[in-house]
């Protein structure tokens, strides 16, 4: 009896992990994809904000967590949810390269957006010849060409395989290999971008804040300034935090004592959620820092809900139309004809209740 009790109670919390990871899965999908949406539907709409080399890395930021999102999470979510991979061995490896490419493109964006606002405030009219829209996206360019390079063999490091009857989707590559190949993500996909994040932004704020006298009222060009670098650094702490726990635990695995057990497993998949959830946090940020991103919120919200209303009038308007014709006609058919029958009266009744209904 108690060995059916332990059994019941293990199946009772595998299904409420599904359940809840099923969840989270799904409301960093949600959020991610609407939040990153947005935030795209306002910069490409809005063509005053494109005029700023900050908004196109923003831009392709936002492209990096969409494609994230959609491309990464629910392939991800079914690895915790289900019993074996069942989308081949093709999306064995597309996925898993599509995850550290976009990684990659996330924080090198970061950097490139951390070097662009450290010369708009330290060196603001020198920097203008630099921080033009051809050299940003040639810094975009190169954004992606590096992650390219750097989550390439992710593309042979993945391997859909069959374990005991399971089929799998595991790292082929070799012990040392990969061990290797995880360091170097590590170095290069974190360490060394966090460690210029914070000389760049270190070097700013101590700027801001030191050249300017609080006593004193700022121009409406340093207060942007202001408000836009705090809105970056607070989306590279947030990167920095949320892949953070993801990182560790891999160094633990290869350097540290990281037992498979529950435990571990759990603070495995945790690390997992965080890091994901990055990419479904930046459009909050701008949303609470930005007021142009606000503005640009609502009015796409409210384009869209001037939509709704449109065309609900359009279709209202149709109806009239349709029934004040068949109304029309119905009586000019009654003039023509004289006094009809009572048959003739119950028959065309129901068009005229179909008339009134329809009016409604």
């Amino acid at each position: 009896f108690n060995d059916h009790n332990k059994q019941c109670l293990s199946s009772v919390i595998v299904l409420l992990n599904v359940f809840i990871i099923s969840l989270v899965f799904s409301l960093i999908f949600f959020v991610g994809t609407l939040g990153n949406g947005l935030v795209l539907t306002v910069l490409l709409w809005n063509g005053q904000m494109n005029t700023k080399t900050t908004n196109l890395f923003i831009l392709n930021l936002g492209v990096a967590d969409v494609c994230f999102i959609v491309f990464c999470v629910p392939f991800q979510a079914t690895i915790y949810t289900m019993d074996e991979w069942v989308f081949g061995p093709v999306l064995c490896k597309v996925v898993h390269f599509i995850i550290y490419l976009t990684m990659y493109a996330s924080i090198f964006t970061i950097t490139a957006v951390s070097l662009d606002r450290y010369l708009a405030i330290r060196y603001p009219l020198r920097s203008r010849e630099m921080r033009t829209h051809r050299n940003a996206l040639t810094s975009i360019c190169v954004v992606w060409g590096l992650s390219l390079v750097f989550s390439g063999p992710y593309l042979s490091y993945y391997r859909q395989m069959d374990l005991d009857g399971t089929v799998v989707c595991i790292p082929a590559w070799q012990f040392q290999d990969r061990r290797l190949m995880d360091v170097c993500t590590f170095f290069f996909g974190y360490l060394i971008p966090v460690l210029i994040l914070s000389l760049t932004y270190a070097r700013t704020i101590r700027y801001l804040w030191t050249t300017v006298d609080p006593m004193k009222d700022m121009s409406e060009s340093r207060r942007a300034k202001r408000k836009v670098t705090k809105m970056i650094i607070i989306v590279a702490v947030l990167f920095c935090l949320c892949w953070l726990p993801h990182h560790l635990v891999i160094l633990c695995m290869w350097f540290g004592h990281f037992p498979l057990n529950h435990t571990t497993y759990i603070l495995r998949i945790l690390s997992h959620l965080v890091a994901y959830a990055n990419s479904s946090l930046n459009p909050i940020v701008y949303a609470l820092v930005s007021k142009h991103f606000r503005k640009g919120f609502r009015k796409v919200f409210d384009c869209v809900l001037s939509k709704r209303v449109v065309n609900r009038v359009h279709v209202f308007q149709a109806a009239h139309v349709v029934s004040t014709v068949e109304v029309g006609s119905s009586e000019t058919s009654n003039q023509s004809l004289g006094e009809q029958s009572p048959a003739e009266d119950d028959a065309t009744e129901p068009q005229n209740v179909y008339n009134t209904k329809f009016n409604i």
